[in-house]
Parts: structure tokens; sequence; C-alpha cells
């Protein structure tokens, strides 16, 4: 797996950006605006999903890892979710297309390329009124939320930014008492590339009720899996 990684995240990736002269990012949007829907989100996830697995890798959490996320948040049923790290904004697309009316998205991305791609592909999607980007490290933005972004208690995480900082933004959201009595956190790549720390954390708090989902790294074979941890008050 991490060969693997190592082929399609570095050298064949750089090989390519030089080449064509623009970043894997900006090719996976591209190729979304020319072979998807302008609002139709479902479409927007179709496209990346085929573009990553038949073309270039990427770190999107992907259609077998999809369908678990899809099926958290239909049964959370959130009012207000939190997404930690959003890339492209596959996930981002693919958790506001499942929310309820009135129901909002706060994604938080670090990186300022990441963010400007994924708000095209918000905006394409037709979700930009679900969803909204937050660009900046998750350790600043996390104690932000109450008074900036005006957010009581989060009803859904989904934790799939730097594995090192699973466990300190958990904790994060717990000081800022941003949990309340069934919150729930999902975390993705918990095997690969690993969130030891964080797995290690919540399955011995007393305040978390975890549940693991085992599955594949997105577009391989590589074993991989999501943890959910209910939060217990």
């Amino acid at each position: 797996g991490t060969a693997a990684l190592i082929w399609n995240e570095i050298i064949r990736e750089k090989v390519t950006n030089f080449i064509m002269n623009q970043s894997k990012e900006q090719r996976i949007l591209n190729f979304v605006l020319q072979n998807a829907v302008r609002g139709d989100p479902c479409s927007v996830v179709d496209a990346i999903d085929k573009y990553c697995s038949q073309k270039e890798w990427a770190m999107n959490v992907g259609n077998e890892k999809g369908l678990i996320l899809d099926k958290t948040v239909e049964e959370a049923n959130p009012s207000v979710a939190l997404e930690l790290g959003t890339y492209c904004g596959y996930s981002a697309v693919r958790i506001s297309r499942l929310l309820k009316a009135g129901a909002r998205l706060l994604t938080v991305e670090f990186n300022p390329e990441f963010a400007a791609i994924a708000k095209q592909m918000i905006e394409f999607a037709g979700v930009q009124d679900k969803v909204k980007l937050l660009e900046g490290p998750s350790e600043e933005i996390i104690p932000q939320l109450k008074k900036k972004y005006e957010v009581d208690t989060l009803d859904f995480v989904f934790l799939d930014h730097w594995k090192d900082r699973y466990t300190p933004d958990t904790i994060l959201l717990q000081e800022c008492n941003l949990l309340r009595k069934g919150s729930v956190l999902l975390a993705d790549n918990v095997i690969f590339p690993g969130a030891p720390d964080f797995l290690n954390y919540v399955r011995k708090s007393p305040h978390f009720q975890c549940t693991n989902y085992p599955s594949h790294l997105e577009y391989m074979e590589v074993e991989d899996a999501m943890e959910k941890a209910v939060f217990l008050g």
C-alpha cells in the first residue's frame, strides 16, 4: 500500500504536473466540469470516483467508504455538521446531498489551493447554500465555531484531515463544548495510513461509544477502516 501511494502521490503525480503544467486537483475539477451535470451532486461524486479509479489516484473518501459515510450521515440526520479536511470537495458534496432542508455543513481546509478547487466543485454541484468552506488550520477554526459561525453544538463530525490532528481536534471539540450527547464522529483512514492515537483515545474514553467499519483504501485493495465514535456526554 505504501509503495503504491508513493508511486501515485509523488512520482507519477509530479511528472504529470510538470508535463501538463497543472495540479492533479485541477485535472480532477476539469474532468468534473466536462463530464458531470451542473447542479447534480450525485453526478459530481460519480465523475470524481470515475476519474480517481481510472486515471489518477486521489485521497477522496471514495465510493466504498462513501457508502459508510452516507449511512452514518443518514442515521445522524444532522442539522449542523463539520468536516475536517475538504480536499477537492468530494465528501462535502457527498454529505451535503443528504442533508435535510435548513441543515448546514462547515468544511475546513488548510491548503488554499485545495480550498479554491473545492469551492468551484461545491458550486458546480449546486450545494453551496448548504456548505460553508472555512480556510485555515483546524486548531484555529474549531475554537471560533461558537461565536464566529454561530454553532451551538455539532450533530456530526467527519475527520479526514491530517491523521495526527484527529486526537487533539477531538479533544478541542470537547473542550469547546461543541459536542452534545449523541454527537457522531466518523474518522476515515484509521488503518491506512492509520490513526492509532485516535483509536486508542476514543476507545478508552468513557465519553465515547465506538464502532469500527472495515473497508479498503479509496480506489485500492489496501485494507482500511472507518471508526464511528458517538459522544455519550
